[in-house]
């Protein structure tokens, strides 16, 4: 008899467990607006691709998803915002390589983004490349490494905040070539590409949705590409380990986050519309048009990937005695 209820009750429990994760699952979306924080100002690279996977979104689950750019620190305050904001799933996180992985060797952070921050899916990844601006007067990786040798201290790189990709690219640059650019900390890759154009800063690791259109009117000179390969929109540029730093490779990602206390159902439900929205046709060619290769993944893909990242740039930082600025 005492089994019997046992097993009643056991099996009422799992009915109302089932039922309870359904109707979990059932508040997705959120009835309230949706928002998708940036960590860096409008008009650069994390900006134009969250806005093109955010209207698919939009399109995909009936309701808009609104993008807030919340810039500053390396997009370090839009992570510590969205890890203690709301967890109902009203709220996500373009999360970026900097912040992710780079940030926590450098400074002391209001997040833990292993702690705080649940992985919902991979976004985007690519490499940086390298651009000056025409002033500088050169037209080669060797050239530029040359001018830098020849004084130092006085060339500099942008970047879009301390513990970004495109700082790290710039430190281990420095490393692997023997120079001593200074680096020069902007609030994401919009303000830091102004600066490049007004010739008020000589160089930058650049994303290519940002950097492109000025390499093709004349106005930068590109120099060399972080990644392995050769980007098909950049066929005659070499990489930098292609002119003469065999190995060189700094490849700029964006992920999708949320906070930690968000349901495991609603991470999941948000996990299968971000991958359902990046394997979308027209979202597809938009972003490979932008420079982007979209690159979404299952939640524990992403998380061992976050860690695998964290764990490479822990040791560039290491080497380098660098400090967050």
């Amino acid at each position: 008899m005492k089994k019997r209820t046992f097993m009643q009750a056991a099996v009422l429990a799992a009915t109302s467990l089932a039922w309870g994760s359904h109707a979990l699952a059932q508040d997705f979306p959120p009835k309230k607006p949706i928002t998708m924080v940036v960590g860096f100002a409008a008009g650069g690279a994390a900006d134009a691709a969250a806005r093109l996977i955010a209207k698919k979104l939009g399109d995909n689950i009936g309701q808009s998803v609104v993008v807030e750019n919340k810039g500053g620190a390396g997009g370090n305050i839009a992570h510590g915002q969205v890890a203690n904001g709301p967890a109902d799933g009203s709220v996500i996180l373009f999360g970026s390589i900097g912040p992710l992985t780079i940030a926590p060797h450098l400074m002391k952070l209001n997040y833990d983004p292993f702690k705080d921050l649940a992985p919902l899916s991979g976004g985007v990844n690519f490499p940086n490349v390298l651009v000056v601006h025409k002033g500088a007067g050169v037209k080669s990786l060797q050239e530029f490494v040359a001018l830098a040798k020849k004084e130092p201290g006085k060339v500099d790189f942008a970047s879009t905040g301390a513990g970004s990709a495109s700082h790290l690219a710039g430190e281990m640059f420095n490393q692997r070539a023997g120079v001593e650019m200074v680096h020069v900390p902007y609030k994401g890759g919009a303000p830091a590409l102004q600066d490049l154009l007004g010739e008020r800063v000589t160089s930058y690791f650049a994303a290519p949705p940002t950097a492109m259109p000025h390499v093709q009117v004349g106005k930068l000179v590109p120099l060399a590409t972080t990644g392995l390969t050769r980007p098909a929109y950049l066929p005659d540029i070499p990489t930098v380990a292609e002119a003469g730093y065999p190995g060189f490779e700094a490849l700029n990602w964006y992920a999708f986050v949320g906070p930690s206390k968000m349901p495991e159902a609603i991470q999941q439900r948000w996990n299968e519309e971000l991958v359902k929205a990046l394997h979308d046709p027209e979202v597809q060619k938009a972003l490979q048009d932008h420079g982007l290769t979209p690159q979404p993944s299952t939640r524990q893909e992403l998380a061992e990937f976050i860690q695998k990242e964290y764990v490479q740039w822990g040791e560039v930082v290491k080497q380098g005695n660098l400090q967050g600025n």
